[in-house]
C-alpha cells in the first residue's frame, strides 16, 4: 500500500503546557514516520491565509488570535491511511466529545484550545503541506 502524508500541527497550547514530548511520542507509537518538522511562530497574515477557508465563520478571530499567540510545530507525517489514521489518533474536534486516549481527550483544554491539527481530506494535505515545507524539506 503507498504512503500518505499529512500535515500535523502542534498548537500553542500544547507547546506552552509542555505536551509535545508525549504527543510526538504517540504520533511514533501510532507508525508515523515525521517528514518534516520545524517549530515557527505563525505571524497573523499566515494564520488568516492558512485558515482563510473559515473566514466567513464567527469563530475565524479568535483562531487566527489563538494560532498567533505563541510557537507551533508543524510537522508532515507519513504512513499508510495518514490521513484517516492521524485524525483518528488526533480525537474529535472537541475533547469532550474525543475518544479517550486520544490527544485531544488528554490534552486540548476546549474546542477552541484542542493542541493539534490534522488535514482533513488528500486535497487539503495537498494544500497544507506547501504552505509551510518545500519540496526540498520533505526527508
Amino acid at each position: 500500500m503507498p504512503l500518505d502524508r499529512t500535515l500535523a500541527i502542534i498548537k500553542p497550547d500544547a507547546v506552552k503546557n509542555r505536551h509535545v514530548g508525549e504527543i510526538l511520542t504517540i504520533i511514533e507509537q501510532n507508525g508515523f514516520r515525521i517528514a518534516a518538522m520545524k517549530l515557527l511562530r505563525i505571524a497573523k497574515p499566515e494564520a488568516e491565509a492558512f485558515y482563510a477557508v473559515h473566514r466567513e465563520r464567527p469563530f475565524f478571530p479568535g483562531l487566527v488570535t489563538f494560532m498567533t499567540e505563541g510557537p507551533v510545530i508543524v510537522m508532515v507525517l507519513e504512513r499508510v491511511d495518514a490521513i484517516t489514521k492521524w485524525r483518528d489518533v488526533m480525537g474529535a474536534t472537541n475533547p469532550a466529545n474525543a475518544a479517550e486516549g486520544t490527544i485531544r481527550k488528554r490534552f486540548a483544554e476546549n474546542i477552541e484550545r484542542n493542541c493539534v491539527h490534522g488535514s482533513d481530506a488528500p486535497e487539503t494535505a495537498a494544500q497544507e503541506i506547501p504552505f509551510f515545507f518545500s519540496t526540498a524539506e520533505l526527508l
